[in-house]
């Protein structure tokens, strides 16, 4: 793969990752807006939006094995 292909996916992850850590940032907003109110109910949805933004952040932080041997092998 070339340094061009390769600069493109780097930029795709940054910008994945800067939008999870907003949605992250919103789902903090929402836990405090929720304590603040008292409602049990949006505090278990904020929590629960905040797992899933840190679910779906694990391949970006933490490639799998098999993803990082690919892009290797088509260095090739």
């Amino acid at each position: 793969m070339n340094d061009r292909r390769k600069s493109k996916l780097k930029r795709k992850d940054r910008y994945a990752l800067a939008g999870w850590l907003l949605f992250i940032l919103c789902a903090v907003f929402y836990i405090a807006s929720s304590l603040k109110n008292h409602d049990p109910l949006a505090i278990i949805g904020s929590v629960l939006f905040l797992i899933a933004c840190l679910v779906f952040m694990v391949p970006i932080i933490r490639p799998d094995k098999e993803t990082v041997h690919k892009t290797e092998h088509l260095d090739e």
